[in-house]
């Protein structure tokens, strides 16, 4: 049985009208309308991160492989300020404003903002003094290390101006406005691959700069969406009326955002060290079994924005009937957002199970290739629903700030591939078993976080 604070009911009078609809309006058309906004940017991201790769291609084999080795670093950059920090941003805004305050819900944004700027400063520290050892841990060397190492020194020394575009879209994101952010997403992508382009081919009778000229290119279209952003804020424009003379340091306001954020920042960790174990442990069953697996993979990478699209359109809902204390309509506002994430996914990753040939060939017709693609799709597909419905209520859980049961979920699927993968590889066992280990995974890592839901104290 499920154990919850008591409720206690707000009266609606007391919060502004954009509050008092996700508090009321129907659960269902709501959240859908909150999902398509964020969606549409997700897939605007993904078609960046396709050109991108289309026009490092064009500069030879060497960018293409040091951007492989950048990619995990920048990978995690965006999760961790966009899903995690972030999410325990939107969750302290939305809480604050279901519970009627919106002073707290200003102040606390002002200490996103300095959350934001001291985790990017981070990054930048970081890559710039350590990228080189990453990389080469990676198995970077020679021309591919300096093509990795040119791309990383431009595009981190601006990792502030990422934190901060993910950080104050989670501040809009938290108000309930999605159109905001998810534009701004979209100018974002816009800029990235007519900029990166531009001065990485030397269109448009630009210089071509090559790897430095495409990393250019996202760090001005970032620092130009975190630009509008803080004038969007600033302006008045947004939900919350941001009163800077007024501002203090207050330990509480950054407690509230940590507790949340600190903690969801594990979740990428999981994410890319899961990713990184399976794939040295499948680059040992040779190059077509490798290139099959990083086939499948990558569409289940696809898939996950689709997850993200409507988790984090219920963090508002979520978080908003908790401050008000309305913890039912907030744990079914989660449960509907699993539900169709799950449902959503879960039906790509059937028909791709069924016809691996829909996705393979976009890609392949090696016959090696495609056999070992089919058979991990014909694996995990199946369990893709599991994995949307996991990551979907792991967003849906940082709107009530009790975010440690899926992070847990996360641990749990890391060390069943993990030490499930190198016992099965070190024994000799077929490749259908490691991905059937992976599809296995997924369906724990869906079915834990459930239960971790279903079993945690949600309210005051």
């Amino acid at each position: 049985m499920t154990i919850d604070a008591p409720i206690d009911a707000r009266p609606a009078a007391v919060l502004t009208a954009p509050v008092n609809n996700l508090l009321t309006s129907p659960i269902l058309p709501t959240l859908l309308k909150l999902t398509l906004p964020n969606a549409i940017a997700m897939f605007g991201t993904a078609l960046v991160a396709v050109a991108e790769t289309s026009y490092i291609g064009r500069l030879g084999t060497e960018p293409l492989a040091g951007i492989a080795l950048v990619f995990p670093f920048v990978m995690l950059t965006q999760m961790m300020s966009a899903g995690a920090m972030g999410g325990g941003v939107s969750s302290a805004i939305s809480r604050a404003l279901g519970a009627g305050d919106r002073e707290r819900a200003a102040t606390l944004t002002l200490h996103a903002a300095m959350i934001g700027t001291c985790a990017g400063l981070f990054f930048t520290v970081m890559m710039l003094t350590l990228g080189r050892q990453f990389y080469s841990f990676l198995g970077g060397r020679g021309g591919v290390l300096e093509q990795a190492m040119q791309y990383s020194q431009v595009l981190f020394s601006g990792a502030i101006s990422i934190w901060l575009v993910n950080t104050l879209a989670s501040v809009v994101r938290g108000t309930g406005d999605m159109r905001i952010p998810s534009a701004v997403l979209i100018a974002v992508a816009i800029v990235q691959v007519a900029v990166g382009g531009g001065l990485g081919l030397g269109l448009f009778g630009l210089p071509k700069l090559g790897m430095p000229g495409v990393a250019a290119g996202q760090l001005a279209a970032f620092t130009l969406g975190a630009i509008f952003l803080a004038w969007y804020l600033a302006s008045g424009r947004s939900r919350l009326k941001l009163n800077f003379a007024a501002f203090r340091f207050e330990r509480g306001m950054f407690v509230d955002i940590l507790k949340v954020g600190a903690v969801s920042c594990l979740s990428p960790l999981q994410t890319v060290l899961t990713i990184l174990i399976f794939t040295k442990i499948v680059a040992g069953l040779g190059t077509e079994t490798l290139a099959g697996y990083g086939m499948g993979s990558r569409l289940e990478f696809l898939l996950v924005p689709l997850a993200f699209a409507f988790g984090v359109a219920s963090v508002p809902m979520v978080g908003m009937a908790v401050g008000a204390g309305l913890v039912a309509r907030a744990r079914q506002v989660a449960w509907t957002a699993g539900a169709a994430a799950g449902l959503t996914v879960g039906l790509i990753g059937l028909v791709v199970a069924v016809k691996p040939v829909l996705w393979i060939s976009l890609f392949t017709n090696d016959p090696g290739v495609t056999a070992a693609a089919s058979s991990y799709l014909a694996w995990a597909g199946p369990a893709f629903g599991f994995f949307g419905t996991g990551v979907c209520l792991y967003f849906a859980s940082q709107g009530a700030a009790k975010v440690g049961g899926p992070v847990m979920a996360g641990t749990i699927r890391l060390l069943l591939v993990g030490l499930g993968g190198w016992w099965l590889a070190s024994s000799g066992a077929p490749t259908w078993t490691l991905f059937a280990l992976v599809g296995a995974a997924m369906v724990v890592f869906g079915l834990s976080t459930m239960l971790f839901i279903r079993f945690t104290r949600w309210g005051k």
